[in-house]
C-alpha cells in the first residue's frame, strides 16, 4: 500500500511537472523573426581618436634620453612616438533610407573620425550631424542609398514585465542580441541635466552595446541603449535606455539646425522632503521648490518668488525636482506656459512664456559677516548669526556656530551659510531673523533657505 502510495504521488508530481514546463514552452516569446529582420539595419561604430602628443615630449627628445638608463629607453621612446590613434566601440542603428544613424553622444562625442560597418560588411565614414549632451544622443549621416531601416515608437507604450530585445556589439562582438524585460519605466538617474527618464531593463547591456536599439515584441524601437549600473564594467542586470519618444524630437532638430533648443524657466530648484511638504501644508512630498530666481528671467518675470513650490506645469503634474527640467526642456523657447505653485499655503496659477536655454551658473562667494561683534546669543534653533556683508549679493544672516544635536544641526546647517529666508520671511538683517525665531512653535516643521557657496538650499527645520 505504501509503495503504491509512493508511485501514485511520483506521478503526480511527473504529470505536475510535464504541465508546468508545457506552460512555460508556451509563453516564452521566439525572438528569431524580430532579431533577423531588424539586424541588417543595426551598426557598429568605431569613434578614432588621434592620440597628442604632450608639450614636453615635443620639446628636445635626445635631451631627455641621453642621461636615462638604458632600461628606461625604451618606454619613454615609445612614449615621444605613441600610436597615432586609438577606437573606441559602440552601437548605433539606420534611422532612414539615405543614411542617418542614430547613436550616442558618448560614443563619438570626442572622436576624430568615425567609421561605421553595416551588416554586410560595407564600411563608411561617417559625418557628425549633431549631438545632445543633454540626452546623450548623436546624429550620424553616410554616403549611401536604400539602406534597410528601423522605426522609433512615437509612443512606447511599455509595460514593466514586458519583453524587450537589444541588438549590439558588446565588447565589439558583432550583432549580439540579448532578450529581457522591461524592469521600470520613467527611471530618474541622478546627473546634471535630468532630462531624460530611463527604461529599465534587465537585458543584458555591455560596454558596446551603447547606442544600440531596444525593441519592442513589434520590432519597434522602443529606446537607445544607454547606461548601465555595474561595479564590475559588465552586466549586473541593470541597465537603462533612451525612450523614443525623447529621441524622436531630438533627432528631428538635429536634423534642421544641427542642435537643439530648449526652453528656459529661469530657477534654481531643490528636492521637497516629507517634512518640508508638511511647511506647506501638503499631506506627502511633491513638486521642485524654487530656491533661487534669476534675474529678468522668465520665471521673474511670470512672478515666480523664492520658496514656491512648482506642483503643476502646463498640465503636467511635477511629482519631484527630476520632472521640471524635463517638462520645460521638452518645450521650445517662445512657448507661453501656465504653471501652479504653491505660496505661504496658498494656491496660485502663474503664466509665462519660456526663453531659449542658456548655461548660467548662480554660484557666488559667500559672503563674510560685516561685524562679528554684533552675533546674536544661541537661539531656539541652537545658532548664532551676524550680519552679512552689505556688498554681498545675498542678503540674510550668516551662521557662525551650531549647537550639537540643534533644530538646525538636524536640518544640516553648516557654519558659513548664509541664511536668507525663514518660515517663508525674507531676512534682511539680525533684527528680522530674531523676530521670525521667536516666533516659530515647536514640534511643527517650517521651511528653511540658506546659500552654501553659492548654492541655494530648502530644508525643513523641527524645534523640539
Amino acid at each position: 500500500m505504501k509503495r503504491l502510495v509512493l508511485r501514485t504521488f511520483g506521478l503526480i508530481l511527473l504529470s505536475v511537472s510535464l504541465v508546468v514546463t508545457s506552460v512555460e514552452a508556451a509563453q516564452l516569446p521566439d525572438f528569431s523573426d524580430l532579431i533577423e529582420k531588424a539586424s541588417p539595419a543595426v551598426v557598429k561604430i568605431t569613434a578614432v581618436t588621434k592620440a597628442r602628443q604632450t608639450r614636453q615630449l615635443r620639446q628636445s627628445p635626445n635631451e631627455q634620453l641621453q642621461d636615462i638608463p638604458e632600461i628606461f629607453r625604451d618606454l619613454l621612446e615609445q612614449r615621444q612616438n605613441p600610436q597615432r590613434e586609438h577606437g573606441s566601440l559602440g552601437s548605433g542603428f539606420i534611422i532612414s533610407s539615405d543614411g542617418y544613424v542614430l547613436t550616442n553622444n558618448h560614443v563619438v562625442s570626442e572622436a576624430d573620425e568615425i567609421k561605421i560597418i553595416l551588416n554586410d560588411d560595407r564600411e563608411f565614414e561617417a559625418k557628425l550631424i549633431g549631438t545632445d549632451e543633454r540626452t546623450d544622443i548623436a546624429l550620424l549621416k553616410i554616403d549611401a542609398k536604400n539602406l534597410p531601416q528601423l522605426s522609433l515608437a512615437k509612443n512606447e507604450k511599455l509595460k514593466v514585465g514586458q519583453w524587450v530585445v537589444a541588438i549590439g556589439s558588446p565588447f565589439g562582438l558583432d550583432y549580439s542580441a540579448s532578450a529581457g524585460i522591461v524592469s521600470a519605466i520613467g527611471r530618474n538617474i541622478p546627473s546634471e541635466h535630468n532630462y531624460v527618464q530611463f527604461i529599465q531593463t534587465d537585458v543584458a547591456i555591455n560596454p558596446g552595446n551603447s547606442g544600440g536599439p531596444l525593441f519592442n515584441m513589434d520590432g519597434e524601437v522602443v529606446g537607445i541603449n544607454s547606461q548601465i549600473y555595474s561595479p564590475s564594467g559588465g552586466s549586473v542586470g541593470l541597465s537603462f535606455a533612451i525612450p523614443s519618444s525623447v529621441a524622436l524630437d531630438v533627432v528631428s532638430q538635429l536634423k534642421d539646425k544641427g542642435r537643439v533648443e530648449r526652453g528656459w524657466l529661469g530657477v534654481v530648484i531643490g528636492n521637497v522632503d516629507k517634512d518640508l511638504a508638511s511647511a506647506y501644508g501638503l499631506d506627502k512630498a511633491q513638486g521642485a521648490i524654487v530656491s533661487e530666481v534669476y534675474p529678468k528671467g522668465p520665471a521673474e518675470k511670470a512672478g515666480v518668488k523664492v520658496g514656491d513650490l512648482i506642483v503643476k506645469f502646463n498640465d503636467h503634474d511635477v511629482h519631484s525636482q527630476a520632472d521640471l527640467p524635463r517638462i520645460v526642456g521638452q518645450l521650445a523657447p517662445g512657448t507661453k506656459v501656465t504653471f501652479d505653485v504653491i505660496r505661504k499655503g496658498k494656491r496660485e496659477t502663474l503664466t509665462g512664456v519660456l526663453e531659449k536655454l542658456k548655461d548660467e551658473s548662480g554660484a557666488t562667494s559667500t559672503p563674510t559677516p560685516a561685524n562679528e561683534s554684533k552675533t546674536t546669543k544661541t537661539d531656539s534653533l541652537g545658532l548664532t548669526v551676524a550680519p552679512v556683508d552689505s556688498g554681498g549679493k545675498e542678503k540674510g544672516v550668516q551662521v557662525l556656530t551650531i549647537e550639537p544635536d540643534s533644530a538646525a544641526q538636524r536640518a544640516g546647517l553648516q557654519r558659513g551659510d548664509i541664511i536668507t529666508q525663514l518660515d517663508f520671511v525674507d531676512l534682511d538683517s539680525v533684527a528680522s531673523y530674531g523676530k521670525v525665531v521667536t516666533g516659530l512653535p515647536k514640534n511643527t516643521a517650517k521651511a528653511i533657505r540658506f546659500v552654501r557657496n553659492g548654492t541655494p538650499v530648502f530644508r525643513s527645520i523641527i524645534i523640539k
